[in-house]
């Protein structure tokens, strides 16, 4: 299988620049700058490389650089940003700061050679994303400038003898017009890849091994009723059957219905060997007077941990522990120094009062979107497979200050109404749900005062969650859902929409 290295600086479009490849059914693998040397990028068969972006400055002496040798490897190099200033620094070039060449956002650019491989089929002038203070003011000697913008000279460059091409924009971003268009024509015509990643052959490829690997073993997985725990569950039950026991912790924090349906899918639909634990009681007892949001979290996680390790030792000797870590929780965990961005509950804090041989993450090498993808074709029912993002503490993140199960039944019965109204708008939202907040306003009822909470609306439009714009739900859906939550919700006296973007906010208020 042919695959790409997208050699991560430290930029925050790391995982973006792999999707991108992945979506031309290329093989893209992240690997931190100084965990890798060029002989063994050399020795394991890549195609190609791109260098990513990155905070840092190439002169400063501090920020992270890279052996020149990759450049003459023979593989072609895309470097982009940060990953372009370090290629023409490692060549001689010339990067320095100035004020005024710096471009931030939405900018137009210009070709300079309208012949060249990296800009196939795309236009003279277009608009590209820009995030850069320093700048190439020389391009190293053999290269060629291929693009500028009003502020940029060199906005692009190659040397196509070598294959080596950078631009100071990110393709990646769907900002950036023909972006898509110009990693498809480095991966595709310049690296010369095979499109030979396909979910269905992952499908296949992953039962097969498994069956044979996991061959009269007994393995345990924690199954959540989220997408990703839910692919692995039947990928590993397709594999071993009922040597995988599922164990689903209902802390009492799910959404209206939700522990029914997912027992009903999984032990009912897929006939999976699942139990299934109720101790909404037992989390809300260790919840009592908690506000902090980050103490709610801990609470909620560690008392996770010790009802799955209290099921697990009733099962008597485990030979294998699953999990469904998918690929952004293995970058996020940290691939290197510069790609730390936080520690992922599923990569570590393993329940070490279970005894088991080894640990199997069969979604390990899939992004989020393709994890979808293997749901669908494994037929999944839909509303699982395109289940919204949903915190594992559940709602009690969505429940503004001390939980209790008064306020969890009205915060179900808001997000209920909520999300039908939204589902029946078809309004274009990638995420939507209501929140309860700690406020109680006067209301009028029937000649009457009332004195209730405040629910808040959220809903958001992204294609990767690292950004996301509020979306603009036309009024009279907003309408239908506050007069329908107003009337139906004891509880509840006035209804507000979140039309805050990330950033400043994140999507959930906790």
């Amino acid at each position: 299988m042919d695959k790409i290295l997208v050699l991560d600086f430290g930029g925050q479009y790391n995982q973006l620049i792999a999707r991108r490849v992945r979506e031309n059914h290329v093989f893209a693998e992240i690997r931190a700058y100084n965990r890798i040397t060029p002989d063994e990028i050399g020795k394991e068969g890549y195609k190609g490389v791109i260098f990513t972006g990155g905070p840092n400055s190439v002169y400063d002496p501090a920020s992270p650089h890279y052996d020149r040798k990759v450049l003459n490897l023979g593989i072609p190099v895309l470097g982009i940003c940060y990953g372009a200033q370090l290629t023409a620094y490692m060549e001689d070039g010339v990067v320095t700061s100035a004020e005024d060449s710096s471009e931030y956002g939405k900018t137009v650019y210009h070709l300079d050679d309208k012949e060249n491989p990296l800009f196939k089929g795309t236009k003279e002038t277009a608009i590209c994303w820009m995030s850069h203070t320093d700048y190439i003011k020389e391009a190293p000697k053999g290269f060629e400038i291929t693009a500028h913008t009003d502020k940029c000279p060199c906005a692009g460059m190659c040397d196509r003898s070598r294959n080596i091409y950078a631009v100071q924009f990110h393709p990646e971003v769907t900002h950036t017009e023909f972006g898509q268009q110009m990693i498809t024509n480095f991966v595709i015509d310049i690296c010369g890849c095979a499109q030979d990643w396909k979910m269905d052959s992952f499908i296949e490829d992953t039962v097969a091994a498994y069956k044979e690997k996991l061959a009269g073993k007994k393995v345990l997985l924690a199954l959540s009723g989220g997408v990703d725990s839910s692919v692995a569950a039947i990928l590993l039950h397709r594999a071993v059957g009922d040597d995988l026991v599922c164990v689903f912790v209902d802390h009492g924090l799910l959404r209206k219905n939700e522990g029914d349906y997912v027992e009903s899918v999984f032990k009912g639909k897929f006939g999976l060997n699942m139990i299934r634990v109720n101790a909404g009681e037992r989390f809300l007892g260790r919840l009592k007077g908690v506000t902090e949001p980050e103490k709610k979290r801990k609470i909620i996680g560690e008392e996770f941990i010790r009802v799955f390790e209290e099921e697990g030792r009733k099962l008597g000797k485990i030979d294998v522990l699953a999990q469904g870590t998918i690929y952004p929780d293995v970058v996020e965990s940290g691939l290197g120094d510069s790609a730390v961005i936080k520690s992922h509950h599923n990569v570590g804090g393993l329940p070490s009062v279970i005894s088991f041989d080894e640990i199997v993450e069969p979604l390990r090498e899939l992004f989020k979107d393709e994890v979808r993808e293997v749901g669908e074709k494994l037929g999944i029912p839909k509303e699982l497979v395109w289940r919204q993002p949903f915190p594992g503490p559940g709602l009690a993140v969505r429940v503004i200050g001390e939980i209790t199960e008064e306020k969890l039944a009205i915060l179900r019965d808001a997000d209920a109404i909520f999300r039908e109204e939204v589902d029946a708008s078809k309004t274009d939202a990638n995420q939507y749900f209501a929140v309860l907040t700690d406020n109680r306003t006067v209301g009028v009822m029937g000649d009457a005062r009332t004195y209730g909470y405040t629910v808040a609306l959220r809903a958001v439009t992204t294609d990767d969650f690292m950004t996301a714009e509020w979306t603009r739900i036309p009024y009279e859906v907003l309408e239908r859902a506050s007069v329908r939550i107003t009337n139906e919700v004891k509880g509840i006296s006035r209804v507000v929409y979140d039309i805050t973007s990330k950033p400043p906010a994140t999507v959930e208020w906790e």
